[in-house]
C-alpha cells in the first residue's frame, strides 16, 4: 500500500475544493425548465401508474402536435379547474392562455376536486376537436358555473383537449 504525506492529501482537498467553486459569469442567469424538473416531481398517481420523466411543459405542446390533429405525448403543468361534481377532468392552460381540457381515458378514474393550482402531469393523447355546444354547456355546469353563464354558450369551440390514461399529482 502507497502511503502518501498529509500534505499531498491536503493539497489534493483544496484543488478539489476550488475546482467546486464556481467562476463569475457574464451571461443571464435562466430559470430552469420545467420539463428539466419534471423527473423530481413526487406525488400521488390516479389512473395508470406514471412519473414525470420525460414530461414536456404545457407551453411544448402546439409543436409536439405542429400539424397532427392527434401526438401521444406526457405534459406537465398546473391544474386549473376541475370537474366539482366528480373530479372526472381538469383543465391545463396552453401556451396561448386557452383551456385544455384532460378527460380520463374510458371514464375509469377521477382526480380530487381540491387540486386547482397543484402541478400535475399527465400521460395520454393531445386532439384537437370541435366541441359541440351542448358539451360545453355541461362542462360549465360542472364547473359550477351559473345557469345564465352556462345559457350564454351558443355556439360550439374549436379546443385542445386530452385523454389520460394516467395524472399524476405534485406533493
Amino acid at each position: 500500500m502507497l502511503l502518501l504525506p498529509k500534505s499531498f492529501w491536503l493539497a489534493a482537498g483544496l484543488a478539489t475544493l476550488a475546482a467546486c467553486q464556481s467562476s463569475p459569469s457574464t451571461t443571464e442567469a435562466t430559470t430552469p425548465d420545467v420539463a428539466a424538473a419534471a423527473p423530481a416531481l413526487t406525488g400521488k398517481t390516479f389512473g395508470a401508474a406514471i412519473t414525470a420523466d420525460g414530461a414536456r411543459p404545457m407551453s411544448e405542446l402546439r409543436q409536439v402536435l405542429g400539424q397532427q390533429d392527434s401526438a401521444q405525448v406526457k405534459l406537465v403543468g398546473t391544474a386549473d379547474a376541475v370537474c366539482q361534481a366528480k373530479g372526472c377532468w381538469l383543465t391545463m392552460t396552453t401556451a396561448d392562455g386557452k383551456p385544455m381540457r384532460v378527460r380520463f381515458k374510458d371514464y375509469a378514474f377521477f382526480v380530487p376536486k381540491d387540486i386547482s393550482g397543484k402541478t400535475v402531469v399527465v400521460n395520454g393523447w393531445a386532439h384537437r376537436e370541435v366541441v359541440p355546444v351542448a358539451d360545453l354547456q355541461h362542462y360549465a355546469k360542472d364547473a359550477g358555473k351559473s345557469a345564465k353563464e352556462v345559457a350564454a354558450i351558443t355556439q360550439p369551440e374549436e379546443q385542445l383537449n386530452f385523454e389520460a390514461d394516467g395524472v399524476l399529482v405534485a406533493q
